[in-house]
């Protein structure tokens, strides 16, 4: 199984190849020209049926708070870079049916947590 991810450019840009490699389907925003803001990345990843992959909480407060749709976000906590691709492949791999279902996923090396997700 493979999974169409947004990697927000606040996650190393090294894990793109990794994941890749696991099969996904992988764009990093670190490549875009220009960073459009949280609110047009999370409506991109949207409206491509991406799981968002950030260490940022601002997302989630876009979810929850303001109501935006998305696909799925994954907040990684505590990862060192080259611990972050593998991460990300295990969420995604374990959680796929939360993620597509809308769930907000925060993991750090030792728990995860699930806030469950209302997709329309």
């Amino acid at each position: 199984m493979s999974a169409r991810i947004l990697l927000d450019s606040c996650v190393w840009g090294g894990a793109i190849s990794p994941l890749q490699a696991f099969g996904h389907d992988v764009i990093w925003t670190g490549n875009w020209e220009e960073d459009p803001g949280d609110t047009l990345i999370l409506d991109h990843a949207f409206r491509e049926k991406r799981v968002l992959v950030t260490l940022d909480k601002d997302f989630g407060e876009l979810a929850i708070l303001k109501g935006q749709p998305h696909s799925g976000i994954i907040r990684l906590q505590g990862f060192r870079v080259t611990q972050m691709a593998s991460a990300v492949h295990q969420l995604v791999m374990n959680y796929h049916l939360e993620l597509q279902n809308g769930a907000i996923v925060t993991a750090d090396p030792d728990r995860v947590r699930i806030r469950s997700g209302n997709l329309p």
